[in-house]
């Protein structure tokens, strides 16, 4: 018995040692425009006349938990001098466990935020107009990220373009990857400075939206 009750001893202790070795801590790299993806980007994200160079932007490659509670790893397009930042934001994030769906550049969706969203994808950099407007968005200067999409509709008179996001509507209870006031979201962009589509005034509202000017 007292082998035995040994053995178990051991075996709970290596059970324990794996799960924690199991649980990787968070990884965020910086990087700088390569020529593969500057290629990838120029026609879709990117073209001339954009407000910004793409060696004004940079590469971040970021650890997240997923939907299925698993570690993943995504990538994001920001402009330099947020870098670090958003790395702080999304570390926060991670520490937290803040579920993300998917973290891809919108090339990989030829440029289209409509199919970014329906993929409900975390995005950043996009050379594109403001919805509903001819001025640059925050995001054609890579000082915008869009969160679970899906999740943080954008919302304009009670509306939503993406039927997956029609139960999100309703912001008074908070599922999983939702944005709202106090929740992990937006306390850890408020941590770097950034503003919050989902506070704005009127009847626009767009939850996943974050920037450093807040519009």
């Amino acid at each position: 018995m007292k082998r035995i009750g040994c053995l178990a001893l051991v075996a709970a202790a290596l059970v324990a040692g794996t799960a924690s070795a199991s649980t990787p801590s968070f990884r965020g790299a910086v990087s700088v425009i390569g020529p593969a993806t500057k290629a990838r980007m120029t026609g879709r994200s990117w073209h001339p006349g954009c407000p910004v160079s793409i060696a004004q932007l940079r590469l971040l490659t970021l650890s997240y938990w997923g939907f299925d509670n698993g570690p993943h790893t995504g990538r994001l397009v920001v402009n330099a001098d947020v870098a670090g930042a958003v790395v702080s934001a999304f570390h926060r994030l991670y520490d937290a466990r803040f579920p993300i769906r998917r973290m891809q550049p919108v090339d990989d969706y030829g440029g289209s935020d409509f199919r970014s969203i329906e993929a409900d994808n975390t995005s950043s950099f996009n050379c594109r107009a403001a919805t509903g407007s001819t001025h640059w968005s925050e995001h054609a200067y890579g000082h915008a990220i869009d969160v679970d999409p899906i999740e943080n509709p954008y919302v304009d008179g009670g509306q939503t373009s993406h039927a997956a996001s029609r139960p999100y509507l309703d912001r008074s209870l908070h599922r999983p990857g939702m944005a709202y006031p106090g929740g992990v979201l937006v306390r850890s962009f408020a941590a770097i400075g950034w503003g919050w589509g989902g506070s704005w005034s009127g009847s626009i509202h767009d939850y996943q939206h974050f920037s450093t000017s807040g519009r």
